[in-house]
């Protein structure tokens, strides 16, 4: 045997495992395997992204039935905090109470100062109803849980800031 033909020589463990079929991984098992490495690569990202838009996220807490709806109004100043809210709010949203449950998203709001009241309209007629001593009868909150006292609380009671990142807040219904 000379040079040459030893170095031509194939040993016989390399191709054994070449042409063996259960040690060669077919093209589809590569594939999946790839696709699933992309994916697990990426998965931390998706479960910790943000939602696109952010804004104010607004849970309210403590509602006593399902019947009706809740309003949720926000303010950017004190003019017509709090009773005037489907006139003076910068934004109102009014939804039906699923499961003695609502939530309100506002979105693409500017920085800025705000206060927020929600109101659990009951027989949806729109307002606070009040018996005659001017008590309300209806499920009523405010931002920061300001406490209405002989009164609505004031509009600085009820503020905060807001930054233009996300915010989650809740606020509880007192009836």
């Amino acid at each position: 045997m000379n040079m040459n033909e030893s170095i031509n020589q194939k040993s016989p463990v390399a191709a054994s495992t070449a042409n063996d079929p259960e040690i060669r991984v077919p093209m589809e098992v590569r594939c999946v395997a790839w696709f699933a490495v992309l994916m697990f690569a990426h998965l931390p990202a998706l479960a910790f992204a943000q939602e696109s838009c952010p804004g104010m996220h607004v849970k309210i807490l403590n509602i006593r039935n399902s019947t009706g709806s809740v309003a949720c109004a926000l303010f950017e100043s004190p003019d017509g905090f709090p009773t005037e809210y489907l006139r003076c709010a910068t934004n109102v949203m009014v939804i039906k109470i699923r499961e003695k449950q609502a939530r309100f998203n506002y979105l693409h709001i500017p920085p800025g100062t705000y206060a927020i009241v929600a109101v659990h309209d009951e027989n949806v007629n729109g307002e606070l109803d009040t018996n005659w001593l001017g008590i309300p009868k209806e499920g009523y909150g405010f931002s920061n849980d300001a406490k209405a006292l002989l009164g609505a609380p004031s509009f600085s009671a009820a503020s905060f800031l807001y930054d233009g990142r996300n915010l989650n807040l809740t606020i509880s219904l007192n009836y």
